[in-house]
């Protein structure tokens, strides 16, 4: 909040703040001569020693020479290099002669009144409140570095860059300060804050600002002077230019856009321009921005121009006054004077002879460089860049090498040398501590000019354009000087500067620093780095990769001795390569290896070197360093593969071991995954046999592992993979058969080719397919199974034998895409089942191992399809059990369903067929079936040999032949068939298929028939069994005979015969040919009509007889093309041939069609018309009663048959739109109807009289009626006469959003936007309306519920009834009914005074009355309401006043008694006039109320009348019965009382107390007839003065004593304020009350009264305002317009206050009458602020529309004040107490919002206020946050302490109240202080009457008295 405090470079002075205090003495050109302004000068010098413009120094001798060796050891090396001893070296002390040229700020070598060196900005000396020139260098998210003079580098937050940040939220906060500024960009910045640097001592960091509030400070309006140059912020972007700001909050600019082309501004931008017009009345200076004038532009010499208006970048006329040793002595402005060092000349690169060209009083162009107002020094520069606005351009950049480096000056501090850079020559400087390792004593000896030396750029100085450099030697040879010259793998000497836990930092020998991580220290795991690395070892390093300026370098020992070549991009790994790296990862399959520059390798398990079975983890270890040999790169994917075995070995001597290859071996080892073998070759090789590779079937697989023992041989084994010396074996028989056609390569692939492979990994989104080597193709998920829902992991398995159908091969990327739907990869042949029986027999084989040959030779006595004779042993409920005769162990068994209908007993004899042999359960199935046994009977009586009868069979049977079976047996992995056709020939089929071994099989039954192809016939490789592939697992086989195929032919038109196999909800599947599928959909079935049931006559196995009527759409997958079929009787009786039946698509709007339900939602009914044709039926078109539509969904079940008339077609869609309802006029209109409608809905259904079924969409506000939705996009309206049938008080009841309704189309019409408006009514008693139960309209009713459509229908004194339509203060208009409206003035609203009307005659009340008059021509009709006859009569007779004349003594009744006067309504008229207050007694009278009743009889004189306006003034002075014949006597006040009655009179609607309507400042009569003045004098106050800071919240919202307490100023002032303001006070309530005792003596009662009153105090806004109130009371609402204007002009211009208080009554006044009010008050306000202070008349509109809760113009108003008067505290705080009181929740953001536009003085004062307001009116933890907060910062503030205590001690939360004391007492304050405290918690201590917590008070008093005395 507070700026921090600038620190003093030298602690060592004592007089510092006296030597740097800076002087207040202001300098004035005078007359006198040169030597005279040169003494004057002299003397200001000796106060201002540090920054000499001429003059003495208060330092002494020694002091001088000791800051002298300080500046000159750090000459000019950058801020980045600190001056530098040789070693072992002391300082050594310099005698004044020794002096550097170049000299410093500290002027330690004056001679007599002249300076000797020119004034340069050092780190030493730069100082907080100094103002720069500089250049940005970077531009980043939160900071800004600018490059300073000297070549130090500042630092710019981003809060500091601008002084408005408002328009942040247009943009993006990032990139706000790269969008504003910009590379290059010279800027004036101010220096806030030095803070020493942490990570290199020595350093200073530089903190600027660059906002121009504070470069700015002092300046004024008069500042700015035509041809000026300035700085400036755009502040906005208007149309026609840019609105800048200053930094001064009254100053704005404006520059105009240039339509030249230019880049246009953006907000916030820092820009430079020239003042050509300033407008002093709107406070405007206008500005040029063409940048030759900018840069042209000189600053004019000004008389009396202050220091404090000098600004960096400011260009002026100078004069040389004298050449010093390293500069120049300029004089500028008059009376100013600054000095130019050496780099700063005209020419850069000037030669020994530089001082001859600048010869006394030279003029010259400079531009101001740095300005330290402490020391009143300035600094200028001739540099020609810079004079020209530009930054001076570098051609050089750091760690360059010049060879042919001119010498073009020799100094005594170092040598300047001409670069020899492109486009042209830079300047450099070499300090004498960079020409040699050795210090130089003379440089002129050793250096001359002219030449040639070899120079490196050590650092830039960007602000003079001027390079740093060397000539050490050691500058050359060093590896890395700059980031640039690092490269990866580079070997370097570092030295270790700091060790951490993360690793260590070590220092290059250039000065670059790196990081060697943790694990890069050592070979080995480093616990301890600290004891490993000591501070300031020099090791050798090696690079590992510099990225973004970040070295990382390693001390492994291997890699640095590496002699091998460094793999340090992806582009550099060839195959081959052998490099070293290191190990960063270790998983199961392999090892991640890391090489320099972040490239990275992998090493896979087979190339790791590893014995089979061992795990990488154990072998190696995370940071290892490995050798390694690059086996293959891929560049564009950054895959480099890796192998740790060096020399790739062969893998065979014998090179017939390749992929796809067979080999045989012995099994070494058994594992539960894998079985290795040895194998037979003439290498040593091994072999890895997975388990899942032993078979296809998994079941088998894992049985086969567990019989197989070491020493085994496994013959045929497929190489499917070789991994260095071990090879990848499976055993599949999928894969051994089509060896041949397995790929390894992607150019092996065929796209949409079937390949047999296996799986090698399963992930959620699809399986990895292996094929040979590392060829892998992946299909997804969505191509993996044809269940879209179906898990994959429990589709498949690891190694699982699959059929892949090659979807795409994708050459560039090496990706296959595969499918693996069984659809489109099913089995051709019968390998699976082959495969099956074959390794069944490798498993009874290895079962049978130990078992003698003969036991085994049992299985050659039976064979399938035999007969064979046995003896039952048992029966159960299975079956029978038969016992073999000389056959042991070996049993048959007969199922119940082959006993063939026989019942044998155990022991009977039997010969039965053999089905099935089992070798390893050692069974064999039977059968008795006599089919089966004939047929092998038959085959045995022709004495044919098994073998010819085999043959024979097989010259029946061919392979592929599509056959039907019959299943015998079901078994889990087969089935056992029969095959009648032929003989019943015995086969056998498997259930499921490569991809479908996990999914659910298929269930069969015995008996069933099935249809299956011939794959394999009976031989060796079968075990004699015949093999089938099931079309169920084929899917429809495309393997069909030649002979099949001819029998096939199917065409479109033909009839067949189908057979169904499949019931659906709206189709029926069937199979017709011979391999053909149909379908026959629901619309296919019958004629004409629709039943409700079609399919009801189809069972499943059913033969119909169909027509063909379409083709199977075209579609990949073959297994779903179905023919299209119909069973209609008609098509099926067309004899005639079909090519292809066409779909019907030309349906005719109106046009009947039928269809079924399919689907139904909450708005749709859809319908299936045909096979192609669907329809949809909305929910409103369905039904007009409201009960059905609520049963929407229930009476539309799927499948029900539904009819409806065409509304609309959509061709393209091939959908209908549908309603129930015939159309009326055909189609026609459709065309017309559509383009008016949206959603190409169409109303031609709709019609005038149609009853329909609605829904209510809205329930419109008022008496707006209903919005009734009648279709997709239809709606109409519901007039609110039109709800009910009788008129009802609220016919809304009963109705909600949502509800189906009954509705009657009364009229469709065309609005005049062109849609259609539909009249709808709910009414019941219409024609087709009634329904049975609302049958009770009895003719009674009738007339009630009349409505009159017409205004021919209603006639005078007609009984009417309607509905409040809108209330206003004259009257009402009803609603008769939808078409009619009626008016009705106040007058007849009813028979007795309606005081408001609005409220009791509110918007929808219904109301009865009678006719009074009916104007035809214009349809004006007027009713009443009153019941009497006065009602009965037109209003333009009621009221006749001609038969009055003025002076008739009349007789009547007090109707009203008002504070103003009595309303009497005559006898026998009912026409009311007024007696005004001043007309009813010759006496004055004090209290009408008390005097005068309602109702009471009185007699009154007319005493005038006004037949415009109908008004009766009368009075009842018993002075007026007296003087009975002077009827012309007018009483005084006529003039002012004749205008106050009138029956339609705003003043009869008004409340009461309209008075009160005026505010605060006007005045409301009281009952007792007196004025409340007096009560209201105080209220003047609520306008709060200015001079209070802490009460303008709300009335008595702060005592004094915390306004006291929160005051910034000193005591004194203080204290004179308050006692002026006090005398003020006090002289005020003298005047008022005075004011109020002459009205209370004598209120004045009339016009004139108040007329002699105004004229004795014509400046007393008191007598002013009752003058106005008086008139409101006689409702004269103009003549108060006029009194306000009256007293504006009247009251004298010195009384600010006075005046004030009028306009804030004038608000009131028009708050109240205006018309409208809101734009009355804003005309009055516009006025006012011209006037009158803005802030106050702001604050006065303020607490009117508060007081009149009218909050949001309220809020509208604030926002206004917060943009205009955003460094107002007042103006913050009201917005907080608005947000407050309405309870807002961004209170916070208000807060912050304050905070950056306040003023920080102000920011404590605001941050206690709002707490305190918190503490009343919000959430107390907020206000203690706000304390804790503020008092964090200030914690010695008693006063605020003293509030906060106050603010908790009136929440009265004890605990929380002495928490906060015991915290305040225990600071570390001043006694008085101290006593304040202890005094307050006393003083509440003993106001909560504890004694004892008194007595704790008193001790910790006394504890601290004597703490403070010890």
């Amino acid at each position: 909040m507070v700026a921090p405090s600038r620190k003093v470079p030298n602690g060592k002075r004592n007089d510092s703040n006296k030597v740097f205090k800076s002087s207040k003495k202001t300098f004035k050109k005078t007359k006198d001569d040169v030597a005279a302004r040169s003494e004057a000068m002299a003397l200001q010098l000796e106060e201002v020693p540090d920054f000499p413009r001429g003059g003495g120094t208060s330092l002494s001798k020694k002091e001088r020479e000791k800051i002298h060796e300080e500046v000159d050891a750090e000459f000019d090396a950058g801020d980045e290099r600190v001056a530098k001893r040789s070693k072992g070296g002391k300082p050594k002390k310099r005698t004044p002669s020794d002096v550097d040229e170049l000299g410093s700020l500290f002027d330690g070598g004056l001679t007599g009144k002249q300076p000797r060196y020119a004034n340069k900005i050092t780190t030493k000396n730069i100082s907080a409140g100094m103002k720069l020139l500089g250049v940005v260098t970077e531009v980043n998210q939160k900071d800004i570095v600018v490059n300073l003079p000297g070549g130090l580098r500042g630092l710019v937050r981003a809060s500091e860059a601008l002084d408005f940040t408002d328009f942040v939220t247009e943009h993006d906060e990032n990139e706000l300060l790269r969008d504003i500024f910009s590379v290059g960009q010279l800027v004036p910045c101010i220096v806030l804050q030095l803070d020493d640097d942490k990570k290199e001592a020595g350093k200073r960091k530089i903190w600027l600002s660059l906002r121009l509030s504070l470069l700015h400070k002092g300046f004024i309006l008069d500042s700015f002077q035509p041809g000026m140059v300035v700085s400036a912020n755009v502040k906005s972007v208007e149309d026609h230019g840019y609105i800048l700001q200053f930094g001064m909050p009254s100053i704005t600019g404006f520059i105009k856009k240039s339509h030249e082309g230019t880049q246009e501004l953006k907000t916030g931008q820092l820009i430079q321009g020239v003042v050509t017009n300033i407008d002093k009345e709107r406070k405007i200076v206008r500005l040029s921005s063409d940048p030759d004038s900018v840069a042209k532009c000189v600053t004019k010499d000004l008389s009396g121009m202050s220091f404090d208006l000098l600004i960096p970048g400011m260009m002026v006329n100078a004069r040389v006054q004298s050449v010093l040793e390293n500069g120049l002595l300029l004089g500028f402005l008059m009376y100013f004077t600054g000095t130019v060092d050496l780099f700063h000349l005209q020419n850069p690169l000037c030669n020994k002879s530089w001082k001859d060209e600048y010869n006394q009083n030279k003029m010259v162009n400079a531009r101001i460089l740095f300005i330290d107002p402490s020391t009143r020094a300035v600094g200028l520069t001739l540099n020609p860049h810079l004079v020209g606005n530009k930054a001076a351009p570098l051609h050089v950049s750091s760690g360059d090498i010049f060879d042919e480096a001119k010498v073009v000056r020799v100094d005594k501090s170092g040598l300047l040398l001409e670069l020899p850079s492109k486009p042209v020559s830079t300047p450099a400087y070499v300090s004498t501590y960079d020409v040699a390792e050795d210090e130089v004593k003379k440089l002129e000896k050793k250096y001359k000019e002219g030449n040639r030396i070899r120079v490196r750029v050590l650092s830039l100085k960007q602000i003079e354009g001027l390079a740093i450099g060397t000539l050490k030697e050691s500058a050359f040879e060093g590896p890395a000087f700059t980031h640039s010259d690092v490269k990866p793998g580079m070997v370097t000497k570092a030295k270790v500067i700091s060790v951490d836990t993360f690793g260590a930092i070590v220092q290059f020998p250039g000065g670059l620093k790196a990081m060697c991580p943790l694990q890069h220290m050592s070979e080995f795991e480093v616990t301890k780095p600290r004891k490993k690395f000591k501070v300031g070892a020099e090791l050798i390093f090696r690079v590992l990769g510099c990225k973004s300026k970040r070295i990382t370098v390693t001390c492994k020992k291997t890699l640095v001795k590496s002699k091998l070549p460094i793999l340090s991009s992806y582009a550099d790994a060839t195959e081959g390569l052998v490099t070293h790296g290191w190990i960063t990862k270790i998983e199961k399959h392999g090892c991640f290896v890391r090489f320099y520059n972040g490239v990275q390798g992998f090493v896979a398990r087979f190339e790791l070197g590893l014995e089979p079975g061992s795990d990488p983890a154990s072998v190696f270890h995370v940071g290892e360093v490995v050798k390694c040999r690059v086996t293959s790169a891929v560049h564009g994917t950054r895959r480099i593969n890796l192998s740790f075995m060096i020399k790739p070995t062969s893998v065979s001597e014998d090179d017939s071991i390749k992929l796809g290859s067979f080999v045989s071996g012995i099994i070494d080892s058994i594992t539960p995954q894998a079985v290795t073998v040895h194998v037979k070759s003439k290498g040593l090789l091994k072999g890895t046999v997975s388990a899942e590779h032993l078979g296809d079937h998994h079941d088998q697989a894992k049985l086969m592992i567990s019989l197989l023992r070491p020493g085994f041989q496994l013959d045929k084994l497929l190489v499917i993979d070789i991994e260095g010396n071990n090879l990848a074996l499976s055993s599949k028989y999928s894969l051994i058969k089509f060896a041949e056609e397995l790929p390894s390569d992607l150019s092996q692939l065929q796209p949409n080719s079937v390949v047999h492979g296996y799986i090698c990994n399963l992930i959620e989104n699809g399986c990895f397919v292996r094929f040979l080597g590392r060829l892998t193709g992946f299909a997804p998920r969505s191509k993996a199974i044809d269940e879209p829902r179906a898990d994959l992991s429990e589709s498949f398995f690891v190694g699982q034998s699959v059929r892949a159908n090659i979807v795409d091969v994708n050459q560039e990327k090496s990706r296959v895409t595969l499918s693996l739907k069984q659809s489109s990869c099913a089995s051709v042949d019968a390998s699976f089942v082959q495969e099956y029986f074959l390794t069944d027999e490798k498993i009874s084989d290895l079962q049978s191992s130990d078992i003698t040959e003969s036991e085994c030779s049992w299985v050659e006595k039976f064979s399938i399809g035999s007969l064979i004779k046995g003896t039952v042993q048992e029966k159960n409920d299975l079956g029978l059990v038969v016992n073999f005769d000389n056959i042991n162990n070996v049993l048959g068994f007969i199922p119940n369903h082959h006993l063939g209908g026989t019942s044998l007993e155990d022991g009977s004899a039997v010969q039965a067929v053999v089905l099935d042999i089992s070798r390893a359960e050692r069974l064999v199935d039977l059968s008795l079936k006599p089919e089966l046994i004939n047929s092998s009977t038959k085959d045995v009586s022709n004495s044919q040999s098994k073998k010819k009868r085999k043959k024979g069979i097989s010259k029946e049977l061919e392979v592929h032949q599509r056959v039907s079976a019959v299943v015998e047996i079901v078994k889990e992995q087969y089935l056992v068939l029969s095959i009648p056709e032929h003989n019943y020939i015995i086969g056998f089929a498997a259930v499921s298929d490569y991809n479908t071994q996990k999914l659910p099989v298929k269930q069969f039954s015995t008996g069933q028939s099935v249809a299956a192809s011939v794959e394999a016939l009976q031989n060796p490789l079968t075990f004699g069994r015949l093999l089938l592939l099931l079309d169920s697992v084929s899917g429809n086989s495309e393997t069909l005979s030649k002979r099949a195929k001819k029998k096939s032919n199917c065409e479109v038109g033909s009839v067949v015969q189908a057979e169904i196999t499949e019931i659906k909800p709206f189709e029926v599947r069937v199979n017709f040919g011979q391999s053909f599928r149909g379908r026959i959909h629901i619309t296919e079935v019958n004629d004409v009509g629709t039943s409700e049931e079609p399919f009801a006559k189809f069972r499943v196995g059913q033969s119909v007889s169909a027509r063909v009527v379409a083709k199977p759409s075209h579609t990949d997958n073959k297994k779903s093309q179905l023919w299209e079929l119909s069973v209609k009787p008609a098509i099926l009786r067309d004899s005639g041939e079909l090519t292809e039946v066409r779909e019907q698509l030309e349906f005719v709007s109106g046009e009947r069609v039928c269809g079924y339900v399919y689907k139904v939602d909450k708005e749709w009914v859809w319908l299936a018309i045909s096979r192609n044709v669907t329809a949809r039926l909305y929910i409103l078109d369905t039904a007009s009663e409201a009960r059905e539509l609520e049963e929407f969904e229930g009476r539309f079940p799927i499948g029900k048959a539904v009819s409806g008339y065409v509304l609309t077609c959509n061709k393209e869609k091939k959908t209908l739109r549908l309603v129930q309802r015939p159309l009326l006029n055909g189609g026609p209109k459709t065309d017309n109807l559509d383009s008016s409608i949206p959603g190409g809905d169409a109303t031609l259904f709709i019609h005038e009289g149609d009853i329909l079924g609605g829904r209510i969409s809205k329930i419109l506000p008022g008496v707006g009626g209903l919005r009734v939705q009648i279709g997709p996009y239809v709606f109409g309206r519901v007039h609110f006469t039109e709800i009910n049938d009788s008129w009802v008080s609220n016919p809304l009841d009963g109705l909600h959003e949502g509800q189906f309704i009954k509705c009657k189309v009364l009229e469709i019409s065309n609005s005049s936007k062109g849609t259609l408006q539909i009249e709808l009514s709910l009414r019941t008693s219409l024609d087709g309306m009634s329904s049975d139960r609302l049958s009770e309209a009895s003719s009674t009713n009738v007339s009630v519920s009349k409505r009159f459509e017409r205004i021919e229908d209603l006639s005078p004194d007609m009984g009417i009834e309607g509905y409040v339509k809108n209330t206003m203060s004259k009257g009402c208009f009803i609603m008769l009914s939808r078409t009619l409206d009626a008016k009705v003035l106040l007058s007849n609203l009813s028979d007795t005074f309606v005081k408001d009307p609005e409220n009791e005659f509110p918007v929808g009340k219904l109301v009865s009355g009678r006719v009074l008059n009916v104007e035809p021509l214009s349809k004006r009709v007027e009713v009443t309401l009153k019941t009497g006859n006065a009602g009965g009569t037109p209003k333009s007779e009621s009221y006749d006043l001609k038969q009055f004349h003025v002076g008739d003594v009349i007789s009547g009744r007090i109707k009203r008694v008002e504070p103003y006067g009595l309303f009497i309504e005559i006898d026998q008229t009912g026409m009311v006039g007024l007696c005004h207050k001043s007309q009813l007694s010759d006496d004055r009278i004090e209290d009408i109320h008390a005097r005068y009743e309602a109702g009471e009889s009185v007699t009154a004189k007319i005493l005038k009348l006004d037949e415009e306006k109908r008004r009766i003034s009368l009075g009842m002075k018993s002075s007026y019965f007296i003087n009975g014949d002077d009827e012309e006597a007018q009483p005084p006040s006529e003039e002012n009382a004749n205008d106050s009655s009138m029956e339609c009179d705003p003043v009869n609607d008004s409340k009461p107390g309209v008075l009160t309507a005026v505010g605060e400042f006007g005045f409301q009569e009281t009952n007792s007839g007196t004025s409340v003045a007096l009560a209201q004098v105080e209220s003047r106050a609520s306008i709060l003065p200015l001079e209070v800071d802490l009460d303008d919240i709300e009335e008595s919202d702060f005592d004094n004593n915390q306004n006291q307490k929160l005051q910034g100023a000193n005591k004194d002032e203080k204290s004179k304020r308050r006692e002026k303001q006090k005398d003020k006070e006090e002289r005020e309530k003298k005047i008022q009350a005075a004011e109020g005792r002459l009205l209370e003596n004598h209120a004045p009662e009339s016009a004139d009264e108040f007329e002699k009153l105004v004229r004795s105090s014509p400046n007393s806004s008191f007598v002013w305002i009752k003058y106005m109130a008086f008139m409101l009371s006689l409702a004269d609402i103009e003549k108060a317009r006029s009194i306000a204007e009256r007293a504006l002009r009247t009251i004298n211009i010195r009384e600010e206050g006075e005046k004030l208080n009028i306009w804030v009554a004038y608000f009131n006044l028009e708050n109240e009458h205006g018309s409208p009010p809101e734009e009355a008050v804003k005309k009055v306000f516009e006025r006012a602020r011209q006037y009158c202070d803005p802030k106050k008349v702001y604050h006065a509109l303020l607490g009117v529309y508060e007081r009149t809760e009218q909050y949001k113009l309220a809020d509208k108003l604030l926002d206004e004040m917060i943009k205009k008067f955003k460094q107002s505290c007042k103006v913050w705080l009201r917005k907080i107490q608005s947000c407050l009181k309405q309870d807002e929740e961004n209170i916070q953001s208000v807060v912050n919002r304050a905070l950056l536009c306040l003023p920080r003085h102000k920011h404590i004062k605001f941050i206690s206020q709002t707490a305190i307001l918190e503490f009343k009116c919000g959430d107390a933890d907020r206000g203690r946050s706000l304390f804790e907060g503020v008092l964090r910062e200030y914690p010695k503030r008693t006063d605020l302490w003293s509030v906060y205590l106050d603010q908790e001690i009136r929440l009265g939360e004890v605990d929380v109240i002495r928490s906060l004391f015991e915290r305040a007492i225990s600071l570390s304050l001043p006694p008085k202080k101290m006593k304040f405290l202890f005094k307050k918690f006393l003083e509440y201590e003993k106001a909560t009457g504890d004694e004892e917590r008194v007595e704790y008070v008193k001790q910790r008093a006394m504890e601290y008295a004597d703490s403070t005395l010890a």
